[in-house]
């Protein structure tokens, strides 16, 4: 186990560049061939668009990175953080560290960016995408995504969590956040089952719909208990599900620079 780990911890930035790049680029071959929306657009101008987007958040990735490195520093030697008040195998402190940072790094600030108003404006660049597929998972204003790390390391300091920790979840959550916005299609019975425990395609596809209740549905990114748990979670018929955002759909949402400008733009009603 602790070689399983060492190697998330000496990773390669390389290595985690083309981490993102191969799971990007896996299921953009699977949209070819198990699509769950059919739709014309171009689909390498869509792209353009969204990584365009994630080049900015690689970049807060270096600066972060650097933060990262000094809090992994303090509590190496505080040893602060609720994994210190107790013994257990690693592997059950790994997933614990997960799930913590899922309901955290994930779920609550993502229901946090819905609720509050300021938050919700940086976010509505993700939800003005009226084509979801792969590369929407890239579609993060930028200080929308300083938000989500930020509240990503105030969990590695609640949990106390080693770095290796931290760089598997970052690993995980690459993965399941191209697969649940992937526009594929799993088998009905398959989706819906696995929706009982991890976060799917045609659940998280809900959460982009462009009116309300639906768009305040369905936060989570790897594990879909906390919707369940919370009261958040739907699951319905994916052929009413329509793209984008009602009150942005008259905005160009492959124009960048409309969507930097997206949050800021008062001619925009938000309704939070």
């Amino acid at each position: 186990m602790q070689s399983f780990l060492t190697f998330f911890e000496t990773m390669p930035v390389w290595m985690k560049a083309g981490w993102v790049f191969f799971v990007l680029t896996i299921f953009w071959i699977f949209e070819g061939y198990y699509k769950l929306v059919f739709t014309k657009y171009n689909k390498w101008r869509h792209a353009k668009t969204n990584l365009i987007l994630l080049a900015f958040v690689m970049l807060i990735n270096v600066v972060f990175g650097i933060a990262t490195v000094g809090v992994f520093l303090w509590l190496n030697n505080s040893n602060f953080g609720l994994l210190q008040l107790f013994e257990a195998p690693v592997w059950l402190k790994l997933l614990l560290s997960i799930m913590i940072l899922d309901l955290i790094a994930q779920y609550f600030v993502h229901y946090l960016l819905h609720k509050v108003k300021w938050m919700w404006r940086l976010h509505t660049v993700h939800h003005s995408d009226k084509n979801v597929d792969v590369t929407t998972g890239t579609r993060h204003h930028p200080f929308d995504f300083i938000i989500r790390e930020t509240f990503a390391l105030i969990a590695v300091v609640i949990m106390g969590m080693p770095i290796a920790f931290y760089l598997f979840y970052r690993i995980l959550s690459v993965l399941f956040t191209y697969f649940t916005h992937a526009n594929i299609s799993l088998p009905k019975q398959l989706d819906k089952v696995l929706s009982y425990i991890i976060v799917t395609p045609n659940m998280h596809k809900f959460h982009h719909h462009f009116q309300m209740p639906w768009t305040d549905s369905n936060f989570g990114n790897m594990l879909s208990i906390w919707d369940r748990l919370f009261g958040t979670f739907v699951y319905g018929k994916t052929s009413e599900i329509k793209y984008g955002l009602d009150i942005a759909d008259h905005r160009n949402d492959e124009d960048i620079l409309q969507q930097l400008q997206l949050p800021f733009d008062k001619s925009i009603h938000y309704k939070k």
